[in-house]
């Protein structure tokens, strides 16, 4: 498997393409101010070529705050893209269409993974996948976009999740997810009196949420949301923590950034050394595979920030980068598999 990446500061997709040639997909981020100008310049560029696209920020070993970034299998890769529209009311009406991109790339086992962009509902769409998922037996990676707008070979869509299948045709692929925060001290939170329709938590162990996470963490009501950065909720899965991010303060209760439902157990999170757990993943990724051509990731919106304040990005970038060919994006909300998750790194490593 033969991959490009390519980026512009400028926002220019001709030079973000320069030395690509044939491409089997093409997967772009760009900048929102020209997001669909450069849907149109990709697919003018590389008419027929299968695309996704979404806005954000995207990255190899250094981050491109503004522009246009590619990244692109050249070979070795069967494919097919599409698009789930009305995802908001409806995520489950158009799901034959993913079920028949699936069937056409015919997935052996462990080597199909679906890279997906959405613009909001995530969760409702993972739950749709995820009967296709077990039944393929696929690995699933993608991000929530910004400003509400996708795009796939050609065509921008709001309200929609746009994906792309991709069967290794040299080997496996394999998720993987990174959180940075771990529980504070296993004490079980019961969430009650939620909202699901506005992400709201109302209630902790029968108390009000603000007040509980107030308690919990020291932190005033001012700089409850700011708090999240270090101490976000995580929602117990079995042995799995999947982290919840807090948005605002609604009355005496929470809006989060994932919905929660009467009786889900919480903890609270605080976060480890994130240059120790970079290696971590790169220590396990490394001893699941000896060759690897290509790693895709994103990482939250909320990690960019917390590395960024600590230094580190760069270095970040560059620890996972000693794994091979890796880029990825900046998102709004992450998709491992089936889970929908927020503050953490999901990535699909390709054989």
């Amino acid at each position: 498997m033969n991959i490009f990446y390519g980026k512009s500061a400028s926002g220019k997709v001709a030079d973000a393409v320069k030395g690509l040639g044939t491409a089997k997909l093409i997967i772009m981020t760009s900048s929102a101010d020209r997001f669909e100008e450069n849907v149109k310049e990709l697919e003018k560029l590389y008419p027929g070529v299968p695309s996704i696209s979404c806005i954000a920020m995207g990255y190899d070993t250094a981050i491109l705050e503004n522009g246009v970034s590619v990244m692109a299998f050249k070979d070795g890769a069967h494919v097919a893209t599409g698009v789930l529209e009305k995802v908001s009311v409806s995520p489950a009406r158009y799901i034959t269409r993913i079920e028949k991109a699936i069937e056409s790339v015919k997935p052996g086992k462990e080597n199909t993974a679906i890279i997906d962009f959405c613009t909001g509902n995530d969760a409702a769409v993972l739950t749709t996948l995820s009967g296709l998922v077990k039944k393929y037996n696929l690995q699933v990676m993608g991000a929530t976009g910004d400003a509400g707008k996708v795009a796939v070979n050609g065509t921008v869509y709001e309200d929609a999740m746009v994906f792309a299948i991709i069967k290794n045709e040299g080997g496996r692929v394999k998720t993987y997810k990174e959180n940075i925060y771990v529980p504070k001290d296993n004490k079980q939170l019961i969430a009650s009196k939620t909202d699901k329709s506005k992400y709201y938590l109302g209630e902790l162990n029968g108390r009000p949420a603000k007040q509980v996470y107030m308690e919990l963490t020291g932190a005033s009501e001012s700089k409850i949301v700011d708090q999240t950065f270090q101490n976000p909720f995580g929602k117990m899965m079995g042995d799995d923590v999947c982290i919840v991010s807090l948005k605002d303060v609604s009355g005496n209760g929470l809006i989060l950034y994932r919905q929660i439902n009467d009786s889900d157990i919480l903890t609270l999170l605080e976060m480890r050394d994130p240059m120790e757990i970079a290696q971590s993943t790169v220590n396990k990724i490394k001893n699941d595979f000896s060759h690897i051509s290509a790693i895709y990731s994103v990482n939250c919106i909320f990690r960019y920030l917390v590395l960024k304040e600590r230094s580190e990005l760069g270095s970040y970038l560059s620890k996972i980068g000693t794994l091979g060919t890796s880029c990825g994006l900046v998102g709004f909300g992450e998709h491992f598999n089936t889970q929908f998750v927020n503050q953490t790194m999901t990535c699909v490593v390709f054989e």
